[in-house]
């Protein structure tokens, strides 16, 4: 069993950076994906960030630039860092760890609200 605690939202200028972390508690073997998604208010909840177990990344296109991700190994955190945020990345941010290989072990956390707005 995984779990997983996001930290590090709030209130930001636009412009302004943020740095998420998520705590995970367990793991899961390889291969597995830890990504980062959001949700705006009546919207889908969507994929901003994906890193793999052997250190791959990808990103959505309108986080491309501004958005990194990263693992720390030593403090078992997921980490997303985000600059020159903009009023259309407001949303609640969740972590999420992934079995690639069993579907039963697809984790999330409760998610961390990010507010973007001067």
């Amino acid at each position: 069993q995984v779990q997983l605690v996001e930290s590090g939202g709030g209130l930001v200028q636009p412009g302004g950076s943020l740095r998420l972390s998520c705590a995970a508690s367990g793991s899961i073997s390889s291969p597995k994906t830890m990504a980062w998604y959001r949700q705006a208010p009546g919207k889908e909840r969507e994929l901003v960030a994906v890193r793999t177990g052997g250190g791959s990344t990808d990103y959505a296109d309108s986080v491309k630039g501004r958005f990194t991700i990263s693992r720390d190994n030593v403090k078992n955190t997921l980490n997303l860092q985000m600059n020159s945020l903009k009023p259309e990345d407001t949303a609640i941010y969740y972590c999420n760890f992934k079995s690639l290989f069993d579907p039963s072990k697809n984790y999330w956390g409760q998610g961390t609200q990010v507010t973007v707005s001067s």
